[in-house]
């Protein structure tokens, strides 16, 4: 029976989704941290009340001891000696580098394509003081937005969106609503990390392996 709730509790972790949520608003930018049905606010920190400090009282001065008698030249300490300058390390070679960058590369791409949006929310309200202006923007905007969807969209899996522009003819300036919810769950992270990591580590022993024979890379 034990070894069930283990195998479901790691079942529960492994599905648990990690992520964050990013608002912006009037009033500027939020950030949280998900972490399953949690959401911990980190950004902006709330601010804590100052409390006002009791005044320390003043202490009586100390009465001023006699200054010390320079010593003599052949009783001055002598001066340090500088240490040397730490020898700066040589790079290494480039083609035992590439196979890494290219394993890292695939590690971005990987986790870009298993990183879902949950909720994109993007709500544009323009303005302008001539109608005329307002009404091409409004066009050069939709055909903007319609282009970035479709960016986000080859880029990410994107759950749920909302996404629409608005005129607002008695407005002073254009303002914007954003948020973007972002979430992976562990078992996927866990999975990259492992798989890749194992790659890395068997790329770079085949190449110390190489460097010790004498191979030319």
């Amino acid at each position: 029976m034990g070894w069930l709730i283990t195998l479901a509790i790691l079942v529960l972790l492994a599905i648990l989704p990690l992520g964050a949520s990013v608002l912006y608003d009037e009033d500027g930018v939020a950030v949280r941290v998900v972490a399953g049905p949690l959401k911990i606010k980190v950004f902006p920190l709330k601010k804590k009340p100052k409390k006002d400090k009791p005044k320390k009282e003043k202490k009586p001065k100390k009465e001023e001891k006699p200054k010390e008698e320079a010593l003599p030249a052949e009783e001055v300490a002598p001066a340090k000696e500088k240490k040397p300058a730490p020898k700066q390390k040589k790079g290494g070679s480039l083609l035992d580098f590439l196979p890494l960058v290219k394993i890292a590369l695939e590690l971005l791409n990987d986790f870009r394509r298993k990183l879902r949006v949950d909720y994109l929310k993007l709500h544009l309200t323009m303005a302008a003081d001539d109608p005329c202006d307002l009404a091409i923007n409004y066009g050069r905007m939709n055909a903007s937005m319609a282009g970035l969807i479709t960016q986000l969209e080859r880029v990410f899996v994107i759950k749920k969106r909302d996404v629409h522009i608005d005129c607002d003819f008695t407005a002073n300036k254009t303002v914007i609503l954003a948020r973007l919810d972002l979430t992976i769950t562990l078992g996927r992270i866990l999975y990259i990390a492992v798989y890749h990591g194992v790659r890395a580590l068997m790329t770079f022993l085949k190449i110390k392996k190489q460097q010790e024979g004498g191979a030319d890379l």
